[in-house]
This record gives C-alpha cells, structure tokens and sequence, in this order.
C-alpha cells in the first residue's frame, strides 16, 4: 500500500497541461469506439427482419454488445494500470477491426450475436482512453479535460445513431459495420503514432491481484461505491429510451425511414457541449450541484417522451433534456472518481463503467419486453421509475 502511495502521488505531481489536439484525438478515438456499441440501436429492425428475429426479442441484440462490454470492463480495462497503454489500446483497436468483420458479414443470427459480443467486449478501450486522458492531465483540469473527451463519445454516439439509420437506407446495414472497421483501423494507426512510448514506472503485480484489487476499490472508496450506483441507473433510463424507439417511430402513423430515426440522434447534440461544461464545474467544486439538477432535469424529460406517438417535437425535448442530464451526471461522476487514486484510475474507470454496463444491458432486455407488454406508456413509466430512484439515491447519498 505505502509503495501504491508513493505512485498515487508522483502520478498526481507529473500531471501537465494537454495539448488541445492531443484531447481532440482522445475524443475522436473515443467517439469512434463507443459508436461500435451504438450502431445496432437503429438497425434492430432491419437485423431482424434480416435473420428472422421477433421483434420482441431482438433487443437482445444490444444487450449481448452490452454483456461483452460489461466483460470487457472487468477483465479488460484494468490492464492499463498494469501494462504499457499504448499497445494495450491499439492492440484492442486492432481486434474491434476483426470483431465488425464479423458483424459486417455474419451469415447467421448466431454469428451476429456473438460478433456483437466481441463488439462490445473490446469497445472498452474507450475507457481506457478516458482514464489514460484523466492521468495525463493537470489535477486542476482533470474535471475539464475528461469533460472535452466525453464529449467526443457523445459526438460518436449520436453520430453512430444517424450515420447507422443513413447508411441502412443506402446500402443496408452491413455497410455499417464495414465502414466502421475501415476507421478503426485508421485510428489505431493515428494512436500508434501519437500516444506517449513511455509511461512512469508500475507497481508489480499479478493479473489476478490486479483484478482483486478493483473489487478493494469499492470497499474502500465511498464515492466509487455511491457514483457507479448512479451510472448503472442513469444508463438504464437512458437505454430505456434507446433501445425501442426505433419500433414505435417505424410503426404507423409515423412510419419514419431509418434517415429519419438517426436523426433523432442529433437532438442529444446539446449533451456534448453539457458535458464540457460539467466538467468545469466539477472542477470548481460544483459536482454535486450539478448531479442533483441534472438527475431532475432527467426524470422530467420522460413527460414530453411519452407524447411521442402524437408530437415529435416533444419526443425532441425529452430527448435533449434527458441526454444532457445524463451526460452531465456522467462528467461529474468521473471527475471525482478519477481524483481519488491516480494509479489506479483505469480499475477505478472500470469499476465505475462495469456498473453502466449492468444498467444498460438491463435497461434494454426490460425496455423491449416492456414495449412488448404495455407499449410506448409502459416504457415512459419504466424509464421514469428508474429516474426517480436515481434521483432518490443521489439525495441519500448526501447523507453518508
């Protein structure tokens, strides 16, 4: 523990100023790898009407990519704090490519469910891009600093949902996922050139007591504990939304093309500046306030989501209110999580996420068996549930 100490600090005190371009390539390389787990949102019904799928069941989709991410974030991610993060993240960049292959040219729904899998399960270099970021940055601007590369995986995430429903329409939705490998293979050769060659020095441990130790983290960090309950709520709301819209949006009367449905991608735009700003403030000792308007702001916007079927507009509103909200949560949740342990930020990183994981793999199996059983209400009340507990859960929190 005394030597972990000793690293916590020197990692703290080496912290410098970032180059704008060098978070710039954080966030495109972040973007483009969360989007991979995206893409599947607004192509379920053309994947299911291509391999015979009930539509009822195809969510299970995005909670397979979800599963692997969530595998990914247990046994994957803590690597970084072990083994040089320069080939860790472009040897998983590397991998994704083979991964949306497979997707991309899967002959069977078995296929595509397991390439989906390893979709997932290797799309957790985002998060190591995001600890990686948060160590390299000045202590003084790390709120800020992860707040700007957020952004670029909001930028890609609403980009995965338009640029999905675009190209379905054009060339089917395999283009997709070929499309998406040429990039990531862009990107792991941009990565190679430009990440640092050398690291500080790492403690010495097995890969087993590495993952042990990530588990010692939430006994022993009451903000881990507290924050990776938010994520796993948060992103169950928001997976609730996401997951079956695509249904009721390609339904009469609306009957949207799949251009159409991508572009209500855009509507979260607002989140990716929300999520910069968040940061700021955390930096500024402001996390909390942040967190408390952010999570109203999110139960709220299940109130014009649930006038849908009879106004997009509103749709529109709901969507930029919750995305925002939960974009801000999200910001200030790492900003304080990443400040507790320098040298173990990407166990930290992975704790917290393997938490969103669990909430976003849930929110998508209950959100499409919800639609199934109670339709577009049933998922507006199940997505305000889990709003409000999230809420709740923040105000007790307080109190510990």
């Amino acid at each position: 523990m005394a030597l972990e100490a000793q690293a916590d600090q020197a990692i703290a005190q080496a912290g410098s100023r970032l180059s704008g371009m060098t978070v710039l390539l954080f966030a495109i390389a972040c973007g483009l790898s969360v989007g991979n787990v995206y893409y599947a949102q607004p192509l379920l019904d053309a994947m299911a009407d291509t391999f015979a799928m009930d539509h009822a069941t195809v969510g299970i989709v995005v909670s397979l990519s979800q599963v692997g991410y969530g595998l990914g974030l247990l046994l994957l991610v803590p690597l970084g704090d072990l083994l040089n993060r320069r080939r860790l993240i472009v040897g998983q960049m590397l991998l994704s490519v083979a991964a949306l292959l497979l997707v991309a040219l899967a002959p069977g729904s078995a296929w595509l469910l397991l390439g989906m899998s390893l979709v997932g399960l290797l799309a957790v270099v985002t998060q190591t891009l995001v600890a990686y970021a948060a160590q390299l940055a000045a202590p003084a601007e790390r709120g800020q600093v992860v707040g700007s590369v957020t952004s670029g995986i909001v930028v890609g995430l609403l980009l995965a949902r338009t640029v999905a429903g675009g190209m379905a329409d054009l060339a089917g939705w395999r283009s997709v996922y070929l499309l998406s490998a040429l990039l990531t293979l862009l990107m792991a050769v941009a990565l190679w050139q430009v990440l640092p060659r050398h690291e500080p020095v790492k403690p010495r441990q097995g890969y087993g007591a590495l993952i042990a130790s990530l588990f010692g983290l939430f006994r022993e960090e009451k903000v881990l504990r507290d924050r990776a309950v938010l994520a796993m709520l948060i992103f169950a709301a928001g997976t609730v939304l996401w997951t079956p819209l695509v249904l009721p949006l390609s339904a009469p009367p609306l009957s949207l093309s799949h251009t159409e449905i991508g572009l209500f991608g855009l509507a979260g735009a607002a989140s990716a500046l929300g999520a910069a700003r968040a940061g700021h403030w955390a930096d500024r000792g402001r996390a909390q306030w942040v967190s408390g308007l952010s999570l109203a702001m999110m139960l709220l916007s299940w109130l014009p989501i649930a006038f849908t079927q009879s106004s997009l507009w509103a749709l529109l509103l709901g969507v930029i209110a919750l995305d925002l909200g939960l974009q801000a949560v999200h910001v200030t949740s790492q900003a304080l999580i990443y400040g507790v342990r320098p040298q173990a930020q990407s166990r930290l990183a992975a704790g917290y996420m393997l938490f969103y994981s669990i909430g976003s793999a849930s929110g998508a199996v209950g959100a499409t068996a919800m639609y199934a059983w109670a339709g577009w209400t049933g998922v507006c009340l199940l997505g305000a549930a889990i709003s409000a507990t999230a809420l709740v859960y923040w105000w007790w929190s307080l109190r510990g």
